[in-house]
């Protein structure tokens, strides 16, 4: 069975303990999850989101409609670049 043939024949239980599992970090019997399991569980709970469900209703969706007419932000596509700053060079003992 490849990729496609199991999101295609996964169930709306067994989507729920994979998402569970990401979250928790752990399996329903408390082994924790693999940086790989976790990968292929992410894998598969946005194929399944995208194939299942709508835009809104889909794991990671961003509703870009809900800060309009807000004068703090803009109203672009682009990416904003975050930078991260190194402040433990500032702290004083």
């Amino acid at each position: 069975m490849n990729f496609n043939d199991m999101i295609n024949n996964l169930t709306p239980e067994v989507y729920g303990r994979l998402k569970q599992a990401v979250e928790l970090g752990k399996w329903p019997n408390g082994i924790r999850l693999t940086s790989e399991q976790t990968e292929l569980c992410l894998q598969a709970i946005i194929a399944y989101d995208f194939s299942n469900k709508e835009e809104d209703q889909r794991v990671g969706f961003i509703d870009r409609n809900a800060h309009k007419g807000c004068s703090s932000k803009e109203d672009t596509l682009e990416h904003e670049t975050v930078k991260w700053v190194d402040n433990s060079a500032q702290v004083k003992h």
